[in-house]
């Protein structure tokens, strides 16, 4: 993780570029197997299922469902004191189950970290992708909707 005006932004590399340039558009897209069919992340050059070197990027459906949260409280990160009480959150993909990703239920893909109430957020809650605007590293983060506000 690197730091973008206080709140941190992710480190890029190499086999997590196509990751964050798919996002740039808008969309989700998850590294598969190319040999097996496997969807893998965080991604890695090799499939650790068969050991293949063949990838390729699948568009996921973007919808998906809390795994697990927290919700932090102070003292943190200076940047992110003043948005506390807000969520972080493990979404599990129902198109992908084996896939989980890291984020933030928002009201908006604008809005900020604190934007929804901790209080309505259930393990198996039903959410779907959104992007933030980009952030001072030119990144658009994938956030997260609740199906049912």
């Amino acid at each position: 993780m690197s730091e973008t005006s206080g709140l941190l932004s992710p480190l890029v590399d190499g086999d997590g570029a196509p990751f964050w340039e798919y996002a740039a558009r808008g969309e989700l897209r998850v590294q598969t197997c190319a040999s097996c069919d496997e969807p893998r992340f965080p991604p890695r050059p090799c499939c650790p299922h068969c050991q293949s070197f063949d990838s390729e990027w699948r568009k996921a459906g973007g919808r998906g469902r809390i795994w697990s949260y927290v919700v932090p409280h102070p003292p943190l990160l200076a940047a992110y004191a003043a948005l506390a009480p807000y969520n972080a959150v493990v979404v599990e993909l129902l198109d992908a189950p084996r896939i989980r990703l890291v984020g933030n239920v928002v009201s908006a893909p604008d809005a900020p970290l604190d934007s929804v109430d901790p209080a309505r957020l259930r393990i198996g809650a039903g959410v779907k992708v959104a992007f933030a605007p980009p952030d001072g590293a030119g990144l658009r983060m994938p956030r997260w909707l609740l199906e049912r506000p």
